[in-house]
């Protein structure tokens, strides 16, 4: 066998702790399962046949997540210019309450004369 024991017998308990639905895996699972609590344990086929499968398997839930995240990312970088554009939307704003409040301030203090 190419894989340290022990390494795979971790792999395939993290492994087992997913919720898998897909039969193929299933089986693969099943089997090294078996074959590691087997006396002679997996060959170096069995284990390459094994790691094939859940490259497989979870190779697509990465491509799935990678994607995902790059589309969070994408909506936080919206998120954070709209939050930018904002504030200094906000300054602005407030500023020109500051301004017009010392013209009207000063224009009623006139009429007041």
């Amino acid at each position: 066998m190419s894989a340290d024991p022990s390494d795979l017998s971790l792999l395939v308990e993290e492994i087992g702790r997913f919720h898998i639905r897909d039969r193929a895996m299933l089986r693969a699972q099943r089997d090294m399962t078996r074959t590691i609590a087997s006396a002679a344990g997996p060959d170096a086929a069995t284990v390459a046949r094994y790691l094939d499968a859940v490259d497989h398997y979870f190779a697509g839930f990465e491509r799935e997540a990678r994607s995902h995240l790059g589309d969070i990312d994408q909506r936080l970088a919206k998120a954070a210019q709209l939050q930018f554009n904002l504030t200094a939307e906000r300054g602005v704003t407030a500023k020109r309450i500051e301004i017009t409040q010392g013209v009207l301030t000063r224009a009623r203090e006139l009429a007041r004369r």
